[in-house]
């Protein structure tokens, strides 16, 4: 075999995407996976510090150290990264709301280890836009919002030049649903709205401004339509070429480089016969890595078990080592692009950007994307691609394997631990944190404390870049909570449109419109006997954002009849079962993807109970495992529905059977 050539071109970053339990065991699995070859870092972060509360906060509840490391102060954060040198790593980190206060401990933490802040290289997230539109770790209205990015971005570019202080994210787009046409559009608007904002702060001089534009980076999705999804990245450098140099003036090609990073396509992986997961993720990550010209600077893959839950250190690794083989094994980094030419390509790539210059177009005349946010505009939009896209999968036109499709399987070996083939949460996570946490209080300098805090609120009203002051509270042992309660109290908190509110009728959709039909006329006449339309309440107990389930749902609902309650994210059990109460509903659908599902049903039930709503059936959704499926029908529940549950149409044909159950109707039975 032949020797590497010389002129070899250098892998890109190698990275998973992970964080669990407590500061100290992801710590433990960061070394490991080190160890193993990762060449860079990207932390994962539990909903309480992506949303600004600290781990005893009533709103954490259930949800520490699930989806996520939690991070409540600098101790959590030196505990993190021990052993790790902050000047020699590159460092992911998948937060927005809280960017500002995460990128100032990481700060902190180099200065106090006598680290240079101009040697840290890495990414915060801080894509504040699409948290709107897909994942809901938001907490501040648009407009606060947008000046946190740009002062992370001011600052970084000034005082930790090797920082990519806004990573655009259009990843959680496509997962919301957005086509490869709506993914290019928003994210590009998004990136315009943050520069425009940034250019509009003055605070960089124009000669700088070539600078900002080369520390944008994008955090992209890749799907399984291997040609479309590499198209789309070739897409992407040319119309950001364009843009940057037209409507910015920036004339160095270098600093116009299209750079991101890569996570492939978790909304593709399947629970039903996941060994089929790890062909796409190949597939996948070929797309990305394929065109050298478009060629991704970092790349991190899920397990191939993320649909059912927490990879083990194990399945991490298998991650890891498909990256190494595509990079040192396989001849690809020895060639030029080897797409150039191909009339194929050239014709898929000119298809995408008019479509997305279109668009584009069509959101700037709407007074651009924090206007066509606000007004609800692209959710609808993106509910709307993805209802089509569920439909498709129900209808058979769009093929998923063990899904939909070639459903006959052998068990499969990779399942059959005691484990389950996932790593469960360590339950004792959620009291050891707030025990640390709450020792941290007592041994900080509460002057200094309430002094920093000061500061940062002075700043948050005055318009002073937040940074240093967020710098000042991470060095004098702010929490999290803190942090984010005294930007609240300035900035106040935001609520966005759900975009539930679209047509969603059996003729322009891909379902089965006989089936809708005969659900239309079970609806109604379930009605008609009970005296009243049926009323589901849809609610999203905890902090989990991710609502793709909850709407596809809410808007299914609708459209087979039922009139539907769905009051977006981020709610209390309380404020469910109150609602349960004032709404008279007939059934309450929780949606959870967090992982927190035991606990926050629970809950739920026990607050219905306290209004007398016992009789009120309730079902779940989310990422539930088997066993806590069986724990939660022993709590009651009718019924618990996974990502394995696609037909949308069998979902509405049961909830009315249990809803006719309940008020001693006799059920309709399965669907034709």
């Amino acid at each position: 075999m032949a020797a590497n050539p010389p002129n070899r071109d250098k892998p890109w970053l190698m990275r998973t995407y992970s964080g669990h339990s407590s500061a100290k065991a992801s710590n433990t699995l960061y070394r490991t996976n080190l160890a193993k070859g990762q060449t860079g870092l990207s932390v994962a972060f539990d909903l309480p510090t992506q949303t600004g509360y600290d781990a005893d906060s009533p709103l954490a509840r259930g949800e520490v150290g699930k989806v996520g490391v939690p991070i409540s102060h600098i101790e959590d954060m030196d505990q993190l990264f021990d052993q790790i040198p902050l000047d020699q790593m590159n460092t992911s980190m998948t937060i927005n709301a809280t960017a500002p206060w995460l990128l100032a401990l990481y700060i902190a933490l180099a200065q106090r280890r006598g680290i240079d802040p101009k040697k840290l290289s890495g990414t915060t997230q801080n894509d504040i836009i699409k948290e709107y539109l897909s994942r809901g770790t938001y907490i501040y209205p648009p407009g606060p919002s947008m000046r946190l990015i740009a002062d992370t971005i001011n600052y970084t570019v000034q005082h930790v030049p090797k920082w990519n202080p806004t990573n655009i994210c259009s990843y959680h787009l496509q997962e919301a649903g957005a086509t490869p046409v709506q993914e290019l559009a928003y994210a590009l608007c998004t990136s315009m709205a943050v520069l425009d904002r940034v250019k509009a702060s003055g605070e960089i001089k124009a000669e700088e401004f070539p600078q900002v534009v080369e520390r944008i980076s994008f955090f992209v999705n890749a799907g399984i339509r291997f040609v479309e999804e590499t198209c789309k990245m070739r897409a992407f450098g040319e119309m950001w070429d364009e843009i940057t140099q037209t409507r910015y003036q920036v004339n160095d090609a270098k600093a116009r480089r299209f750079r991101y990073g890569v996570q492939v396509n978790s909304l593709g992986l399947t629970e039903p016969q996941p060994e089929n997961n790890v062909q796409r993720i190949v597939l996948e990550m070929l797309a990305v890595v394929l065109s050298k010209n478009a060629r991704a600077r970092a790349v991190q893959l899920p397990a191939w078990n993320e649909a059912m839950g927490l990879p083990r250190p194990w399945d991490q690794q298998w991650a890891l080592r498909m990256q190494q083989v595509m990079a040192y094994e396989t001849d690809l980094l020895e060639y030029g692009d080897i797409l150039d030419g191909s009339p194929v390509i050239a014709a898929k790539v000119k298809e995408l950007i008019e479509g997305a210059k279109a668009e584009i177009a069509n959101v700037e005349a709407q007074g651009g994307m924090i206007a066509a946010i606000e007004s609800g505009y692209i959710k609808r939009e993106l509910v709307r691609s993805h209802m089509n896209r569920l439909r498709a999968i129900e209808s058979g036109d769009l093929k998923i394997i063990g899904v939909n499709c070639f459903k006959e399987t052998a068990e499969s070996p990779l399942t059959l631990g005691s484990d389950g083939g996932i790593m469960k949460a360590n339950p004792a996570a959620e009291r050891e944190q707030i025990e640390r946490l709450q020792a941290h209080r007592q041994r900080r300098d509460n002057v200094e404390v309430q002094a920093a805090l000061k500061a940062l609120t002075d700043a948050a009203k005055s318009g002073d870049n937040i940074m240093p002051s967020s710098i000042r509270c991470a060095l004098a042992g702010v929490t999290t909570g803190e942090w984010g309660d005294s930007l609240r109290a300035v900035f106040g908190e935001f609520r966005p449109p759900t975009g539930i509110d679209i047509s969603a009728n059996a003729n322009d959709t891909k379902g089965n419109k006989d089936l809708v039909t005969t659900l239309r006329e079970r609806v109604n006449s379930t009605g008609q006997e009970l005296g009243r339309p049926l009323k589901l309440l849809v609610g999203k107990p905890g902090l989990d954002g991710h609502s793709n389930g909850a709407e596809q749902i809410a808007v299914k609902a609708r459209d087979v009849g039922f009139e539907v309650v769905y009051d977006g994210i981020r709610l209390t059990p309380q404020q469910i079962a109150q609602a349960a109460q004032e709404e008279g509903a007939h059934m309450v659908g929780l949606s959870i993807l967090s992982g927190s599902h035991m606990e926050l049903v629970k809950t739920v039930v026990q607050e219905m109970a306290s209004r007398e709503l016992s009789q009120v059936p309730v079902i779940a959704g989310g990422i539930i495992p088997l066993e806590d499926a069986e724990k939660l029908k022993a709590l009651g529940l009718k019924a618990v529905y996974t990502p394995k549950d696609f037909d949308f149409n069998m979902i509405m044909g049961d909830m009315v059977d249990i809803i006719r159950k309940n008020c001693d109707l006799k059920p309709f039975g399965p669907l034709p």
